[in-house]
């Protein structure tokens, strides 16, 4: 089944792109369950991400009633020096459309992440980067992450942000002519070196979705089959296949 486009008209009118995430994290969670070997098991997670809002006006009464309520001998409150350095900072949570992959020897450790992109998660530079730092975290632990980016209306390129926070150079550079791509990578031991081993794959709208490697362990590898699991959400939300 082609990929189809999501962010825009008409889909995006009559199969808003968050339930189709949903289903599909969960398509391929259903999937990996029925390859994983025991004491493996893919777990689905789906957050919306949302600004954290300050009530400041409450803040300001709560600490007002506090001090009125204390009784006792007034105390000179300290006022310090205003800050030198004041900016604005974003403590927005992104999004999360993910897949996790733990094994449960030993409790539970995660083997592996697959990521579905959602608007959010490229729309600003704080966005980007925070998904970035998020995937190299991963890495960092010893699990293997894949990408999927479907998102056809923003056009950052993420696996150049992830790039630059684990500040490779130009060997690890990549662009997916379309703007839409799918990416696995793990981290690998060779020649007493740790690398970072990538398979970039180009998305394209109107064109069958690939396989890609899902690391689980040094020596042990299952496929991620991207085409499978779109047309098996696609099926269950009717979305025409």
């Amino acid at each position: 089944m082609p990929l189809r486009d999501h962010f825009h008209p008409p889909l995006s009118v009559s199969r808003p792109w968050q339930g189709v995430h949903g289903a599909w994290a969960a398509a391929i969670a259903t999937h990996l369950n029925t390859l994983l070997p025991k004491f493996y098991v893919a777990l689905p997670l789906v957050e919306l991400g949302g600004r954290v809002e300050i009530d400041v006006a409450t803040a300001r009464e709560n600490g007002a009633a506090q001090h009125a309520s204390s009784g006792g001998v007034a105390t000179a409150l300290w006022a310090p020096p205003r800050a030198s350095i004041r900016v604005p900072v974003d403590f927005t949570h992104p999004d999360v459309f993910e897949v996790r992959v733990f094994s449960e020897e030993g409790g539970l450790r995660l083997r592996a992440a697959i990521e579905l992109v959602s608007p959010a998660n490229k729309d600003r530079p704080a966005h980007r980067r925070a998904f970035a730092a998020k995937c190299a975290s991963y890495l960092s632990q010893g699990a293997s992450v894949v990408v999927v980016d479907v998102v056809s209306d923003r056009l950052a390129n993420l696996h150049t942000e992830l790039m630059n926070v684990l500040q490779l150079g130009a060997d690890a550079v990549w662009q997916a002519p379309t703007s839409l791509s799918a990416v696995a990578y793990r981290t690998a031991v060779a020649d007493e070196q740790v690398q970072l081993e990538i398979w970039p794959e180009a998305l394209t709208v109107g064109a069958s979705l690939p396989s890609l490697p899902l690391w689980l362990e040094a020596d042990l590898c299952l496929p991620l089959e991207l085409e499978s699991t779109y047309v098996a959400t696609c099926e269950s939300l009717r979305i025409e296949v």
